[in-house]
């Protein structure tokens, strides 16, 4: 492979801001695998926002980028999964799998699509240092007239646009909108894009925690809520805080500490077969590898409110949650999947074009 940008490339990343900002270019913000595509003649390479190949994991693009995409080219995008008209983000990460012959049934069984949203070099030019206006008319240039698997993502200088497609694009699975000044020339793992994400409210109840790396301190709370048979059901964590609160709040915690998991809702958590009838905290997964998931089960007496942007085909958190604050006016018991708000649904075949 010869090309004018080599990888690997680290990807430009966003800030969060709160509001939209004027004045911008503005996509949506894809809920997938962050790639950077490079093709020369029939080499084509995957490179995932760490650097580290996904080409083997998603053969099924490789093939599309062979006879879709311009002959030299880079392309960031992103990859996802799609199904009944909405992204699945758990289908795209069962495709991160060690046995070659598994990730062919599941290209064959959930196939991938690619959403192109950047050019950073085509034929013999190096695009890095042209304006993202620029970069944009020659990707829709370059890509004009592809076809699905492979996708030029939507884009507006219309703010009431950008707007109406944040209140919208969430029911198809999407997460926000994305806002990137018009002369911004490419720039590696700096955050100079924003991102514009929903933030929502829950009462969860605290069912236990993981101990911080660096010693003796809560490095996250284990958060569940009651689904409609009264199951306690692991949506997730909530672990950014400060050293000092840390230690705090294993003290806090303390009264609620059980000296073992028996009698928890979770007590089977160990078990690699319960993980299939319910959400467990430690489940086993590719990404886990060989990190120790125990944990410190508590009594589910405590309530907290924590602020979230997504959750993921309704049943967990998508990213970590924040905490709020303590709710000692909430009992447990209510804390209920009922309390969420439901997007409203859009198929993603709208933003997309296509079947």
């Amino acid at each position: 492979m010869d090309l004018p940008v080599m990888p690997p490339v680290k990807p430009m990343l966003a800030k969060s801001v709160a509001k939209i900002p004027p004045g911008m270019h503005y996509e949506a913000k894809w809920d997938g695998f962050r790639a950077i595509v490079y093709r020369d003649g029939d080499e084509v390479e995957l490179g995932s926002r760490t650097g580290k190949p996904l080409t083997r994991y998603f053969p099924e693009l490789v093939v599309a980028v062979r006879e879709r995409l311009p002959e030299r080219c880079v392309v960031d995008g992103e990859i996802v999964i799609a199904r009944d008209g909405h992204l699945d983000f758990d289908a795209l990460t069962e495709r991160i799998h060690p046995a070659d012959s598994r990730v062919r049934t599941l290209a064959e069984r959930t196939p991938a699509s690619l959403v192109a949203f950047d050019l950073l070099a085509l034929d013999d030019a190096s695009l890095l240092d042209v304006g993202l206006a620029d970069r944009r008319a020659l990707l829709v240039r370059a890509l004009s007239g592809v076809t699905p698997p492979v996708h030029v993502a939507p884009a507006t200088d219309d703010i009431e646009v950008a707007r109406r497609w944040f209140e919208q694009y969430e029911g198809a699975g999407l997460d926000g909108v994305v806002a990137k000044p018009l002369d911004l020339r490419y720039r590696q793992d700096e955050r100079a894009m924003y991102k514009i994400k929903h933030e929502r409210t829950a009462d969860v109840v605290v069912a236990g925690y993981r101990f911080h790396k660096s010693g003796p301190v809560v490095g996250s709370l284990l958060l569940g809520l009651y689904d409609d048979r009264g199951l306690l059901q692991h949506v997730g964590v909530s672990a950014a805080f400060t050293m000092k609160r840390r230690a705090e709040l294993v003290a806090e915690l303390e009264p609620l500490r059980m000296d073992d998991a028996r009698g928890h809702p979770w007590a089977a958590w160990a078990e690699e077969a319960a993980h299939e009838s319910a959400r467990l905290p430690g489940a086993p997964s590719r990404w886990s590898g060989k990190k120790d998931l125990s944990w410190v089960p508590l009594r589910p007496e405590r309530v907290v409110e924590v602020a979230y942007d997504h959750m993921e085909n309704g049943a967990r958190f998508r990213h970590t949650a924040r905490f709020r604050r303590w709710r000692p006016d909430r009992t447990p018991e209510s804390c209920t999947y009922a309390q969420l708000e439901e997007p409203v649904r859009y198929d993603l075949a709208e933003i997309l074009g296509g079947p």
